[in-house]
């Protein structure tokens, strides 16, 4: 327990943020799972809706400093490559 009254609002700050990100990131697992789901069904417009919503959250989340950029690049590459399977086929 923190004696210095700076540190005790630095600890109250660091629990708000924290659970400010694993909000942002747990969005962004469950965007991901739906969008599996849906390229699974071969939804070709329901599949690119929720890659619009994916995308929106991954700029969010880089916005917040709750990812890395590159985090988000990646996890946006891999989506497209997902979306862009199912209209070749």
């Amino acid at each position: 327990m923190p004696n210095i009254k700076s540190q005790k609002k630095r600890d109250r700050q660091n629990i708000k943020i924290r659970t400010g990100n694993k909000l942002l990131k747990t969005r962004i697992k469950t965007d991901q799972k739906r969008l599996a789901e849906v390229v699974n069904s071969k939804n070709i417009e329901e599949a690119e809706k929720n890659f619009n919503i994916l995308s929106k959250h991954l700029d969010k989340a880089v916005k917040k400093g709750a990812v890395h950029k590159n985090f988000s690049a990646n996890k946006k590459s891999k989506a497209a490559k997902l979306v862009n399977s199912i209209r070749k086929s």
